[in-house]
């Protein structure tokens, strides 16, 4: 049974727990996994290649602009700056270091490249970048204008790429941006958004998924044709997609699509308090460990061309929602906390910064209790 989600005031820096952004954090999480597990049914499904374009389409913005809403403009104080060294920097290290230990043994070989993050590592040094260059970017005046125009116009150079991730970086900086922007000017609190949503609304964003369902469906083999997938990755500059001079234009639909389908996300998270919400607390956790539980299937391809896809695809959303469930549990964070959470005292002239003090956010603002000593 839910309960019914208090009305708080929000605005940087929210002082009481919001059920709907935990809410909202699982969901995203739930749909990284469901994306990566579902991608080798894509080669011989047109339903299940239509339900990831969906899911691609808006679910790495609507994440983003969860980080960005918890972050912070302002110049960073010490301690901030420390945290974007153990909460984003050093799992990164650790985790780019046990993926090259996991190819080596399971492949034989492997190429070790810090700088060119494995699988799904890149949305980590994203966050590092985001962080770094908010401050700079709460100086201008139109901020959100700013960071379309950098989306665009990088895709037009073939120098940006995978190196720091920051091809990607630059591609969703628009989207982190408004949801610190969101936060900045207190929209949520001012237009009352946290209030249980009218009947029409809810209907509405259904309605949004259902024909963003039905297109990524329908044009299938248009999308084969033109790699939509490689498009919504924001991960090649245009000319590496083979797209025309206006190339640009295509990028801002994509993000155009990506928020729309995000509204309408957030309108249908619930606003109540459920068994599942406080796992939005540890989506890191999530994030992190699922791509080696995913990796058997991905490198054996025992799900490519699965059929009959109405049984394989259902099996794997629920998959997909038990591995989510499972990897944010206690036993599970009780294990891997060191790795997903470090805090290296060794590191800091200051040891303090390292400590495990009170309610700490993890990278995507999620505000966690005080772990056990």
């Amino acid at each position: 049974m839910s309960q019914p989600a208090p009305t708080p005031t929000l605005g940087t820096a929210p002082k009481r727990r919001v059920p709907l952004w935990d809410n909202a954090r699982f969901a995203c999480i739930v749909l990284v996994v469901l994306g990566h597990a579902v991608q080798r049914l894509t080669y011989g499904s047109d339903v299940a290649l239509g339900l990831y374009l969906a899911i691609y389409a808006f679910h790495m913005p609507a994440f983003a602009i969860i980080s960005g809403y918890f972050s912070k403009g302002d110049a960073p104080s010490k301690r901030q700056m420390a945290r974007v060294l153990t909460d984003i920097v050093l799992p990164y290290l650790i985790f780019e270091t046990l993926w090259t230990l996991t190819k080596w043994l399971v492949e034989g070989h492997a190429n070790p490249d810090p700088a060119r993050p494995s699988w799904t590592l890149w949305f980590l040094l994203a966050l590092a970048i985001f962080r770094l260059v908010l401050p700079y970017l709460a100086l201008l005046r139109w901020p959100l204008v700013w960071t379309v125009a950098i989306s665009v116009a990088a895709g037009y150079s073939a120098d940006i790429d995978a190196t720091f991730s920051l091809s990607r970086t630059l591609g969703l900086l628009p989207f982190f941006t408004l949801g610190w922007w969101l936060a900045h000017h207190d929209i949520v609190r001012r237009y009352r958004l946290l209030q249980r949503r009218r009947v029409w609304v809810r209907a509405a964003a259904l309605a949004l998924f259902a024909l963003a369902g039905f297109v990524a469906w329908y044009f299938v083999d248009l999308w084969r044709t033109v790699d939509l997938r490689a498009w919504l990755f924001y991960d090649a500059s245009y000319a590496d997609l083979g797209g025309p001079w206006w190339s640009g234009a295509v990028r801002l639909a994509l993000m155009a699509i990506a928020l729309v389908l995000s509204v309408a996300f957030f309108a249908l998270v619930p606003r109540g308090t459920y068994r599942w919400t406080h796992f939005g607390q540890y989506t890191m956790y999530v994030y992190l460990l699922h791509s080696f539980v995913l990796y058997p299937f991905r490198e054996t391809d025992i799900l490519r061309d699965a059929e009959p896809t109405w049984l394989w695809l259902p099996a794997v959303i629920a998959g997909s929602v038990l591995i989510a469930l499972a990897l944010a549990t206690k036993p599970v964070r009780r294990v891997f906390r060191p790795l997903v959470e470090p805090r290296p005292r060794w590191l800091f002239a200051d040891p303090t910064l390292a400590g495990r003090e009170g309610h700490r956010s993890d990278p995507t603002g999620s505000r966690r209790p005080r772990p056990p000593r």
